[in-house]
Formats: structure tokens, C-alpha cells, sequence
């Protein structure tokens, strides 16, 4: 790749973060949620039955004291419970409330809305492509953490 091309790239993908962001932070703003809360929600949601902390944490690629910070802003919202591990009296799960439950439809319009503005005057066909090759760079960019993660312990 060129130079000044990668330049390019650069500038367009640091300036796309941080637009993106700040456009679901404004949304999200609006449920009372910050980025980041809206996927730690919807994953919950996934879990019919809970989840502790610690898998919630990996299925995010985050450290579990992060995910308990993120709780425990949620929860003086009151969107979650926790409950006891029957097999481990150490662990609790996760589970939400049916508050929480019905803003997960809500944080899906968020993103669908947010995906239509960023993509929608785009044909299918390139948007399919585009896609692609995002979840490709982030498969690229997911080996390079994990290799680096491997090499510092």
C-alpha cells in the first residue's frame, strides 16, 4: 500500500470511529444508556438464564472489572438482578429485568437506525463488500491483540 494511501485510511477510519461514536453516544443518550452499555444489554439479553461476570467479560473481549464497572452503573438503574450460582456459591449470574428486556428492542432500532444512516445510500451489493472487508480488518486486528496478549504473558 502506498503511502499516502494508508494515510488515508487512517484519517478515514480514526475519523469514522470517532463520529460513530459520538452519533450512538447522542442516540443512546436518549435510552439513558452510554456506549458500551448497549452491547453488554443486548448480550444479557442472549442469556435467558444469566450470566457471571467473567463470561460476560470474555464474550465482550473485556477484563471482568471492567464489565463490573459497566454493572454497576446499570445497575443503579436497576436492569439487572443478581442471582446465585447453584453450583458455586462464589459466582452469581447476570440476569435482567423486564425493564431492561424492553430496551433491547429499542437499542436494536438504535443500531439499525445508526447502520441505515451510515450505509443506507449505498447499493446492497457494495454495502455487502464493505462489510466483508470491515469483518475482515477486524479479523485482522483480533489476531493481532491475541498475539500480542500471548506474547505478554
Amino acid at each position: 500500500m502506498e503511502s499516502e494511501e494508508a494515510r488515508r485510511v487512517n484519517r478515514a477510519l480514526n475519523k469514522m470511529s470517532k463520529l460513530y461514536r459520538e452519533v450512538k453516544s447522542r442516540k443512546l443518550a436518549d435510552l439513558g444508556l452510554h456506549p458500551g452499555q448497549d452491547v453488554l444489554l443486548w448480550l444479557l439479553a442472549q442469556q435467558e438464564g444469566g450470566t457471571t461476570v467473567s463470561q460476560l467479560a470474555a464474550r465482550l473481549g473485556i477484563e471482568p472489572p471492567t464489565a463490573t464497572r459497566t454493572l454497576a452503573r446499570l445497575e443503579k438503574r436497576e436492569l439487572f438482578r443478581r442471582e446465585p450460582v447453584p453450583t458455586d456459591r462464589r459466582q452469581v449470574r447476570i440476569v435482567l429485568t423486564e425493564e431492561a428486556r424492553r430496551l433491547v428492542p429499542r437499542i436494536e432500532a438504535v443500531w439499525d437506525e445508526l447502520a441505515e444512516e451510515i450505509l443506507g445510500g449505498i447499493p446492497p451489493e457494495q454495502r455487502e463488500a464493505l462489510v466483508d472487508a470491515l469483518e475482515d480488518a477486524n479479523d485482522r486486528l483480533r489476531e493481532q491483540v491475541s498475539d500480542s496478549a500471548m506474547t505478554e504473558e
